[in-house]
């Protein structure tokens, strides 16, 4: 009697194990991940071979560092935030390190990021001292009551919760200083989107657009977005772009999906572009592919404006959408297959 009842506890375990085995495996299958760096007129004839060479190689840094943080397990919070502190901390973008100037000659950062299991949200604008301030959009989500904290406020409480601040000299950067000047003689302001009045680059004529942002779904099925930025250059007044609101620029709900977007920020806000592709799955039962071509193709091009997103819905299906001739992204899906882009094709 013994004997069988070993036999069948046996049984049992193996059982056990092999159907935790089965859910490890539906739980990680659909781990996914996808970034971009900004977009607008962004065009290869313009464009050195080792400057291209410079932006696929940090974008995949980029987006491989985030992989690995979902692969090992981690949650898509962590692999937004760390994937957009890589991008923060090149010059290459309009973010962190690598911010446009303003029209006093300062550099203001916007940042959000959002919870799609919680819906929980935290982003700042305005700052001028936090190296990343993707890292403060999140502790304004995690340690305060509040959605959005601005400029002085904003750091001010960056210091409380012990966030690396930088002299402001930190994030000059030399090109884009000259982006400025170049802005100023115009008398006109620049838009770090718009290929008609865009920043100047010897090797990008008339382009450089580089908001960036990261979208992420771990094994527990939690999507996170996050979007950084610089602005505009040469902008007045305190302006504030799409990137740090909610609904406009970053979007995540783990029922639809998730949003970062770049492009003419005045354009996006108007829009509620991010929300509004969330919207479109949610009410209209539209697939991702069809809500941002709905969203990016007809909507946003209709009124004039310009950019783009990338987007991820809660079975890992990824979309790298936009109406410009460019946007710098990339992507690991499901398969772990890695995608890096620059021009439209």
């Amino acid at each position: 009697m013994k004997k069988y009842i070993l036999i069948l506890i046996s049984i049992v375990f193996i059982q056990c194990k092999t159907i935790d085995k089965a859910d490890n495996i539906r739980e990680n299958q659909n781990i996914a991940i996808v970034i971009h760096g900004g977009a607008g007129t962004i065009l290869k004839k313009n464009m050195s071979p080792e400057l291209e060479l410079e932006y696929k190689k940090v974008l995949e840094i980029a987006v491989k560092e985030g992989y690995s943080i979902l692969k090992n397990g981690g949650t898509s919070i962590d692999a937004v935030e760390k994937t957009i502190n890589i991008l923060e901390n090149s010059p290459l973008f309009n973010a962190g390190k690598g911010a446009v100037f303003t029209n006093d000659g300062k550099n203001e950062l916007d940042a959000s990021i959002m919870d799609g299991k919680t819906l929980k949200a935290g982003a700042v604008a305005g700052v001028t001292t936090v190296k990343n301030p993707i890292n403060l959009a999140r502790a304004v989500m995690e340690k305060s009551e509040h959605v959005m904290l601005a400029r002085e406020g904003a750091e001010y409480f960056a210091k409380q919760n012990g966030l690396e601040i930088v002299d402001p000299s930190y994030f000059y950067v030399e090109n884009r200083y000259q982006s400025l000047l170049k802005a100023k003689e115009k008398e006109k302001i620049e838009l770090d989107h718009d290929g008609k009045a865009s920043f100047y680059d010897s090797n990008i004529k008339d382009s450089k657009f580089g908001t960036v942002g990261c979208v992420a779904l771990d094994k527990n099925g939690n999507i996170t977005a996050g979007t950084s930025t610089g602005g505009m250059t040469n902008k007045k007044w305190g302006r504030v772009g799409d990137s740090p609101i909610i609904g406009a620029g970053t979007y995540a709900n783990n029922k639809t999906c998730g949003v970062s977007a770049t492009g003419w920020g005045e354009f996006f806000i108007r829009n509620v572009v991010a929300y509004d592709i969330s919207a479109l799955m949610e009410y209209k039962n539209m697939s991702i592919e069809e809500a941002s071509k709905e969203v990016i193709q007809k909507k946003l091009t209709r009124i004039g404006g310009t950019g783009g997103i990338i987007a991820l819905d809660k079975n890992g299906n990824i979309v790298m959408e936009f109406n410009t001739s460019g946007m710098y992204r990339a992507a690991i899906d499901k398969n772990e297959k890695l995608t890096i882009g620059i021009y439209e094709k």
